[in-house]
């Protein structure tokens, strides 16, 4: 009798530990998901390069309206993060590009990102120091020509460009 309990217990313990695969199974297909986008959205991806003389590789982006934009900042500088750090700000249309980079500057721990203005910015990369990159993802806005900048002090009068969406 002591031994069919005992058989029974092992029995069951085995039946409850091969039961939990089903779970894990549920929790790895909703973080699959999100990444997915759908078949008709087109899927732009730039990069865009900032170094020690305050400058990005380019000056103009162009992306079709709707579609979805992979962009990548890559500091290609030298010099510490503290004193030439850069980041990319795409402001909205109705933003005051001065006003915006102005209030940045002060913003030292918030990664010089006015928070005051948090309606201008569409989207942002973080500081980044040397060697450093990012990659951030956003829906193109509606169509039309959109400025960026970087908001490290001093730095958005000769890195900024526009963003063009046709």
């Amino acid at each position: 009798m002591k031994k069919q309990i005992l058989i029974l217990a092992i029995g069951t313990a085995l039946l409850s530990a091969c039961g939990s695969s089903e779970t894990k199974k549920e929790e790895t297909t909703p973080a699959e998901q999100p990444t997915e986008q759908p078949a008709d959205k087109v899927v732009v991806e730039l990069s865009i390069d900032a170094n020690d003389d305050m400058k990005y590789s380019t000056n103009v982006l162009e992306v079709p309206a709707g579609s979805h934009v992979k962009l990548t900042l890559n500091n290609i500088g030298k010099l510490p993060k503290e004193s030439m750090g850069h980041n990319w700000t795409l402001l909205g249309q109705a933003a005051d590009l001065v006003a915006y980079a102005t209030a940045s500057m002060k913003a030292v721990d918030n990664d010089y990102q006015a928070p005051e203005l948090y309606s201008d910015p569409i989207v942002y990369t973080k500081m980044l120091g040397p060697g450093e990159s990012q990659t951030i993802e956003f829906d193109a806005p509606t169509p039309g020509t959109y400025k960026y900048i970087c908001t490290f002090p001093g730095h958005y009068a000769s890195m900024q460009g526009e963003l063009i969406v046709k």
